[in-house]
Formats: C-alpha cells, sequence, structure tokens
C-alpha cells in the first residue's frame, strides 16, 4: 500500500459519540473535514455494543459525503478492542483511530489485525500518541507502515501522564508536540493537534488553533460542533496567503528558470516557491470540496 500523495483537508476533526444517534445524524450537515465517531471514552460500558453498531453502520452509509469518516475504537487489551476492530474493519471507514499505540511493533500488529480481518485498502490506521512512551517512541510509530495515515494527539491524557496542568500556551507540552511533529513530517504521515476542553471559551479555543498551526499541525481534533467553523478558518491559508503565493509563483515562472527572482521587494528561491505552490494546493482542495 502506497501513503497518500494528494493534500486532504483535515483541517477540523470532531469526536463524535457513537452511542449518540441524534448527534449522528446533525454531523451529516457539519461543515467539518473529518469525523471520529467515538467507541471509547465518550461511550459508557452499558452502551459500548449499541454504539459499534451505530458507527459501523454510518460508516457504511455514504451518507456523509466528503467528510472523512472514521471509527475509533477501545484500546488494545480492553474487552472490546477486537470485537471493534473486527467491526470497523468490515465496515470499512476511511480510518480505524486507535488510542495509546506506543511502540511500532504495536502499529504492526494492528496493520497485521486490519488485514486479517479483511479491511479495504482505503481503510488507514491512524494512531493516537497520549502516552510519554508513544511520544518517545514516535518517529519509529510515524514510520512504521504505508497503512498509517494520521498521527492524532492525545493532549489530555498526555498532561495527565506528565502530571503537568492545562495552561494557556501548552508550555509543559511543547516540547512533546513538536516531537511528534518532527516525526510526522519525516515519515510523510499528517498529524493533528489535540482537544481543547472548555466549549464555552472561543477566544483561548481560537488561540490555541494559532498556536498548533503556527506550529505545523494539519488540524485539529475537536469536541464541540461550535468549534468546527473557527478551527476551519484558522488552519486555512487566508485570501491574502493565497494572493501572495499566487504571486511568487507567477514571478518565478517569468524569470524563466534564472533560479532567483523578486517578488515585493523581497529575494525569492525554490524552497520559497514550493510553499507557495502548496498554500495554493491547500487552497484549491478546499475549495474543492465546497
Amino acid at each position: 500500500m502506497s501513503g497518500e500523495t494528494a493534500y486532504r483537508p483535515r483541517r477540523s476533526v470532531l469526536y463524535m459519540p457513537s452511542s449518540n444517534e441524534r448527534a449522528l445524524e446533525k454531523a451529516k450537515a457539519l461543515p467539518v473535514d473529518g469525523l471520529i465517531l467515538d467507541l471509547e471514552d465518550a461511550v459508557a460500558p452499558d452502551h459500548k455494543e449499541a454504539a459499534r453498531e451505530n458507527a459501523c453502520a454510518a460508516a457504511r452509509s455514504g451518507e456523509y459525503g466528503q467528510r472523512e469518516v472514521t471509527i475509533r475504537v477501545n484500546g488494545a487489551g480492553t474487552r472490546w478492542h477486537d470485537d471493534d476492530l473486527a467491526a470497523a474493519c468490515a465496515a470499512g471507514p476511511d480510518g480505524i483511530v486507535v488510542p495509546k499505540v506506543d511502540s511500532a511493533d504495536e502499529v504492526l500488529g494492528l496493520v497485521a489485525a486490519m488485514e486479517r480481518h479483511g479491511a479495504p485498502e482505503r481503510t488507514r490506521l491512524w494512531a493516537m500518541v497520549e502516552t510519554p512512551r508513544s511520544v518517545l517512541a514516535v518517529s519509529e510509530i510515524a514510520s512504521a507502515s504505508p497503512r498509517l495515515a494520521v498521527l492524532v494527539i492525545g493532549t489530555n491524557d498526555l498532561v495527565k501522564e506528565l502530571g503537568a496542568r492545562h495552561v494557556p500556551g501548552r508550555e509543559p507540552l511543547v516540547t512533546a508536540l513538536s516531537l511528534a511533529l518532527l516525526a510526522a513530517r519525516r515519515a510523510g504521515v499528517a498529524i493533528l493537534d489535540g482537544v481543547y476542553n472548555d466549549v464555552r471559551d472561543l477566544e483561548g479555543f481560537e488561540a490555541e488553533c494559532r498556536q498548533g498551526r503556527d506550529l505545523g499541525f494539519d488540524g485539529k481534533t475537536l469536541i464541540h460542533p461550535g468549534q468546527v467553523e473557527p478551527c476551519n478558518a484558522v488552519f486555512a491559508p487566508s485570501t491574502e496567503e493565497v494572493a501572495q503565493a499566487r504571486g511568487i509563483v507567477a514571478a518565478w515562472d517569468a524569470g524563466a528558470g534564472t533560479g532567483v527572482v523578486t517578488y515585493e521587494g523581497r529575494m525569492v528561491e525554490h524552497l520559497h516557491v514550493e510553499i507557495a505552490r502548496q498554500v495554493i494546493a491547500t487552497d484549491e482542495a478546499i475549495r474543492a470540496r465546497g
């Protein structure tokens, strides 16, 4: 299986409790890039089996348009994990999200299990990085298998495991976030930032989105529909950025391969053109989603 080549928007990826059928129905109309139909933290033990059925039915339905639909299974070692994984593979979502993936060996074991259960090729593995062990092994995790498409940072669990605190600016997490970003870029996989817990604090949420975007994340995982639109706005190129990117590319093309040109008084080299082309491609991919 080859890795992804074209940019796929993952600016906003919303956790949805699969035990809540009304929420799953509402998600069909949300302007979100991706959904994580949750069987884990958001679902009480008595509702796990019903949630599994709901999530698999939703993944098979084809009613979510261009939204990327994934299922988060319960973690390895829980009594639900094996049945969750088998059912998710049979349903064939865009991705299967697995919590607390701590090593490359775990990635390989999950990929082998997906193949045993007949998961279609389009169903990719999303690995959650949310423990000190996973952070320290993240480079090996990210490059363990071509079936791995996305790293998902679990900031709540990571804060708990570190004995840290949730503070503005996330200083206690910056080292871990940066290590995970380095690993994702080295391996050529996407990476999603963790959730923001206070759904009433949109100012704080937008600030954390901007921090994640500035660090290099592809998008952010969300816990409330009200977070979707501000997240989409932050993780999309602005009108000004797109216009500047088009200007840089036009100046470069007009230079007819001279190697160095100027645009608005600034020197432009090949690396600047590559960045500009990526901005344009990102904007076009987002626009193509409507």
